[in-house]
C-alpha cells in the first residue's frame, strides 16, 4: 500500500482521530454524570416521600399502626406503578404498605438500623424489577412506649435508565453538530497552518522562474524561517558553485586560445612548406580541439534562467544586426527586424544574444538577399521567428546541425556549434526550437520562450 505523503491529510485524520476519541470519552463521561445526577435527584426525591409518610403515621391506643396521609404521587396508586412505599411496625409487627405494591413486598435488606439512620440499597421489586430503596427507622410515641418503624420508599431503577438513555439519545446529535464544528475548525487552522509552506514553495517557484532573486525570511513565521534561511545559503552557495566553473572554463578557454593560434600559424607554414598531409592531420586535431573547447566555453556561459529579469527583446536583436550588416555576408543582405519595442522576455542578455547570435549568424551565411526577425505573444509564451530566402534544410540536415561539432560547411576553421549552442541555451530556460520553411523560402528557426522562464509550475 502506497504511504499517504499529504501533510495536510496527516493533520486531518489525526485531528479526527483524536477528536473522535474526545468526543467519545466526553459523551460516556456526560451520560455518567447525568446518571449520578439524577440517582441523587431521585434519591431526594424519595426522601421527600419518606418525611410525607413519616409525618403522617400515628400508633393508637390498640398499638394499631395507621398513616393519616399518603403521598400524592399517582404511581404509588398504580398497580406495579414503579413507585412504593412500606412501613413496618418492628414494635407491633403491624404492616402498613402502598396500593402500588398491590400482594407484593419489598425486600429490605436486614441490615442493623439505628434510630435517625438513613440507608440506601439496591434490591429486587415487583415482576423481577431492581430498585432503588432508601429506608430510615423513627420511633413513633404510643402508650406502650415508642414503637421502632422502619419506613421504605423505592422507585424502579428502569425509569431511571429510562431517563439516562433518553439523555445519551439527545446528546448524540449535539456532539455530532460539535464534532463537525470542531472538524471544520481543524480543516481551516491546518489551512491556516500550511500557508507559510505554501509561502516558501511559491517563493522557490519565483526564484526558479526569475520573479525574485532570494526567499524572504520575515513573510514567514519563527518555525518555517530556517527552512527559508536554509535555501537562501544554498542558492547562494549554488551561484557561488556556477561562477567558480565559469571562470575556470573561461580560464580554460583563454589558455588554449592562444596555443590554437599559434598551431594554425604553424599549420600554414607546413602547408608552405610542401607539408600538406602533416599539416591536416594537425589542422584536423587542432580543430577538435577548438570544438570542445567552443562547446564548454558556450555551456559556461549558459545562466540557466534562474534569477533573470525582463529583458527587452528588440534593442537585442538590433545590436546582432547591425553587427551582422558590417560582415561580408551580411552586408549585402536586408537585415529586418519587425520586433514591438515593448516586447520583454525573461532571459539573460547573454545568453539571449548568444542564441540569437547564433542563428541569425547562420541565416545570413545562407540567405541569398534577405533575413528577417520577427516575434509574436502567443497564450504563455513568445515566439521568436528567424528566416532566409535561403536554399533551407531538409529534415536529416537539420538533425545533423543539432549535434555538436557538426557541420553542413565543413570549409574554414569554424567549430560549427552554433545551433547545437542555441539548442542547450533554449533547454537551459526551458524553451523549444522549431523549424520549418520561412515565408521567403528558405530555413525558418523558431524559438518558443516561456513567459516564465522554466515552463514548470510550482507544485500544488
Amino acid at each position: 500500500m502506497k504511504p499517504v505523503r499529504s501533510l495536510r491529510f496527516r493533520l486531518f485524520a489525526l485531528a479526527a482521530v483524536v477528536l473522535a476519541a474526545a468526543l467519545l470519552v466526553t459523551g460516556f463521561s456526560l451520560s455518567a454524570l447525568f446518571s449520578r445526577y439524577l440517582e441523587r435527584r431521585i434519591g431526594q426525591e424519595l426522601d421527600t416521600h419518606l418525611s410525607q409518610i413519616i409525618g403522617g403515621l400515628r400508633v393508637d391506643a390498640a398499638s394499631g399502626l395507621s398513616l393519616a396521609r399518603e403521598p400524592v404521587d399517582p404511581r404509588f396508586q398504580t398497580v406495579f406503578g414503579g413507585l412504593y412505599w412500606q412501613v413496618i411496625d418492628q414494635t407491633s409487627d403491624s404492616r402498613l404498605r402502598s396500593r402500588s405494591l398491590w400482594d407484593t413486598s419489598l425486600d429490605v435488606p436486614g441490615d442493623d438500623l439505628q434510630p435517625g439512620d438513613s440507608h440506601i440499597h439496591d434490591t429486587s421489586g415487583p415482576q423481577d424489577s431492581n430498585l432503588l430503596l432508601h429506608e430510615t427507622l423513627v420511633l413513633i410515641p404510643a402508650t406502650d412506649g415508642d414503637h421502632r418503624v422502619r419506613v421504605t420508599a423505592a422507585i424502579d431503577r428502569a425509569e431511571i435508565s429510562a431517563l439516562a438513555t433518553g439523555f445519551s439519545r439527545d446528546l448524540a446529535p449535539v456532539l455530532a453538530i460539535l464534532g463537525s464544528v470542531l472538524m471544520l475548525g481543524f480543516l481551516l487552522q491546518v489551512g491556516e497552518g500550511l500557508k507559510p509552506v505554501r509561502r516558501v514553495v511559491a517563493g522557490v517557484h519565483d526564484i526558479r522562474t526569475g520573479a525574485r532573486k532570494r526567499l524572504l525570511a520575515d513573510a514567514v513565521p519563527e518555525e518555517v524561517a530556517p527552512l527559508v534561511e536554509e535555501v537562501n545559503a544554498l542558492l547562494d552557495a549554488q551561484d557561488a558553485a556556477i561562477s567558480r566553473a565559469r571562470d575556470r572554463a573561461a580560464n580554460l578557454a583563454h589558455g588554449l586560445k592562444t596555443p590554437l593560434t599559434a598551431l594554425e600559424n604553424d599549420i600554414e607554414r607546413l602547408r608552405a612548406g610542401g607539408n600538406t598531409e602533416i599539416a591536416d592531420d594537425i589542422a584536423e586535431l587542432a580543430l577538435r580541439m577548438r570544438r570542445h573547447m567552443e562547446r564548454e566555453l558556450a555551456r559556461a556561459r549558459v545562466r540557466h534562467s534562474r534569477n533573470q529579469d525582463q529583458v527587452a527583446l528588440k534593442p537585442i536583436v538590433e545590436g546582432i544586426l547591425r553587427t551582422l550588416q558590417r560582415t561580408p555576408e551580411g552586408e549585402t543582405l536586408k537585415l529586418q527586424n519587425s520586433i514591438d519595442a515593448a516586447l520583454t522576455v525573461p532571459v539573460d542578455p547573454d545568453d539571449l544574444s548568444e542564441l540569437i547570435g547564433n542563428i541569425a549568424e547562420n541565416a545570413v551565411r545562407h540567405a541569398g538577399t534577405e533575413v528577417f526577425v520577427a516575434a509574436e505573444a502567443s497564450a504563455g509564451s513568445i515566439v521568436l521567428s528567424i528566416g532566409d530566402d535561403g536554399p533551407g534544410l531538409d529534415a536529416q540536415h537539420i538533425e545533423i546541425a543539432l549535434k555538436p561539432g557538426q557541420r553542413l560547411d565543413q570549409a574554414g576553421m569554424g567549430a560549427g556549434l552554433g545551433l547545437a549552442i542555441a539548442s542547450d541555451i533554449v533547454d537551459s530556460f526551458g524553451g523549444q526550437l522549431d523549424f520549418g520553411r520561412s515565408p521567403l523560402g528558405g530555413l525558418e528557426v523558431r524559438i518558443l520562450i516561456p513567459v516564465n522562464a522554466n515552463l514548470h509550475a510550482p507544485p500544488g
